[in-house]
């Protein structure tokens, strides 16, 4: 395996770290609102937040099966997810900390 390669690989292990916290972060919150109203509007701020996350997944999944010979260039435009993720799981904290008990 190259350094490009392990590079890559280190990178979208990075993803699936973060998107696994993202994870465990939502089931906690999810948990935390079992008891609330299906309309309740909490629900539709995690329902906001589950979008977001399905985003990061998509874009993992894609960066994932990019060539090689495309990877820094794409993941250079990409950068965002990592601030995204670390901004989502953020607000997933907030959420547990309103409404964990």
């Amino acid at each position: 395996m190259t350094n490009k390669e392990q590079l890559i690989d280190q990178h979208i292990r990075e993803y699936e770290s973060r998107l696994k916290h993202i994870d465990e972060l939502y089931e906690r919150a999810h948990g935390a609102i079992k008891h609330l109203d299906e309309k309740h509007e909490t629900r539709s701020e995690l329902k906001d937040y589950d979008e977001q996350r399905l985003k990061l997944q998509q874009k993992a999944d894609e960066i994932k099966t990019m060539p090689i010979k495309n990877w820094r260039e794409e993941t250079v435009q990409t950068a965002g997810p990592m601030a995204i993720w670390d901004v989502l799981a953020q607000k997933l904290e907030d959420f547990l900390e309103r409404h964990d008990k």
